[in-house]
Parts: structure tokens; C-alpha cells; sequence
């Protein structure tokens, strides 16, 4: 029997070695840069996510209904570069190892993911703030929490209550 028989009943015998994507599912490797997961809970609004990303993928900007803030990421944009990941102060973004970003070529401009940080209002004069993610608290002021509630003001209330000795607890 040649070479060239042999190895031809030996893929036969083996089976297909492709995937058939997009019917199957295809593994990714698990350092894979891929899509990006925002955690609204930890994100402070900062902007340094938008500031970094060398895509101009990410906009952070006020909801139509001021209540809260809207992170968007424009994934035909993105280029999975980690970048927001890694200057992300309080880690509320992580790059997924999701690949999938085949969509229809009429979906180009509506391809985005969105979250909403929702703003509470302040403990002392009700403006909308950004709360401090939980996990940050802790890190700040130990496992006993914002005894003061200094946390959960805005900064002129915040600034008030240190100069005039401590807050009401909340």
C-alpha cells in the first residue's frame, strides 16, 4: 500500500479535524483577550477606561435619564489590546476569552454592550452620587465598614462633615 493511501485511510478513520463554526462551538484559549465584561457594581465612573482604550471603543456618559451612567462599548472598534482592563482602578472591567463577534453588516453601528452604574442619592443633601463599590469600603476602612457614612455623601457634604468633626451615622 503507498504513502499517500495509508494516510488518507488514516484521516478517514480519525475524522474531521476542523470545527464546523459557527454550528459548533470551538474552544478558546484561556488567555484569550477577547470581549470585554463590565462589572457596574465595582465601577466608580472614572474614565480612565476611555482615556486608555486605543480604540476609542469605550464612552462613559450621563443616561438620558440622569439617573445613573452609562458605559458603552463599541466592540467593531475594540482591539482587545487589555488596556482598560489593566488601568482600571477598582477592576470592573475584564476582557473575556469570548471571541464571538460575527454579526449581520447592518448591526455594525448597533453592536455595543451597555451597563448602567446607577447613582443613589447623598445621605445629607440628595444629590445623585456614585457608590463606592462594597469590596472598596472594606479595603478603606477595614472590615467594620464607613462607620461615618462618608461613603455614601458627595464631596461638598463630604468635605462639611470632616471639617465639622465626623457624619451621622447612616
Amino acid at each position: 500500500m503507498s504513502k499517500t493511501l495509508k494516510m488518507i485511510l488514516q484521516n478517514i478513520i480519525k475524522g474531521p479535524s476542523t470545527i464546523k463554526y459557527p454550528f459548533e462551538d470551538s474552544p478558546a484559549p484561556e488567555k484569550l483577550r477577547g470581549k470585554i465584561k463590565h462589572n457596574p457594581e465595582a465601577c466608580v465612573a472614572c474614565h480612565m477606561c476611555e482615556y486608555v482604550c486605543a480604540g476609542g471603543a469605550i464612552r462613559i456618559q450621563e443616561s438620558d435619564d440622569h439617573k445613573g451612567i452609562d458605559f458603552v462599548v463599541w466592540h467593531n472598534t475594540c482591539t482587545y489590546c487589555g488596556l482598560c482592563e489593566h488601568y482600571c482602578p477598582t477592576k470592573a472591567i475584564q476582557l473575556t476569552n469570548d471571541y464571538h463577534t460575527a454579526h449581520l453588516q447592518e448591526d455594525k453601528y448597533n453592536y455595543t454592550e451597555r451597563t448602567v452604574v446607577r447613582k443613589q442619592p447623598c445621605t445629607r443633601c440628595g444629590e445623585p452620587i456614585i457608590p463606592f463599590p462594597s469590596y472598596l469600603i472594606e479595603k478603606l476602612y477595614g472590615k467594620d465598614g464607613d462607620q461615618k457614612g462618608l461613603t455614601k455623601m458627595c464631596e461638598s457634604c463630604r468635605r462639611k462633615a470632616v471639617w465639622e468633626g465626623g457624619a451621622i451615622k447612616c
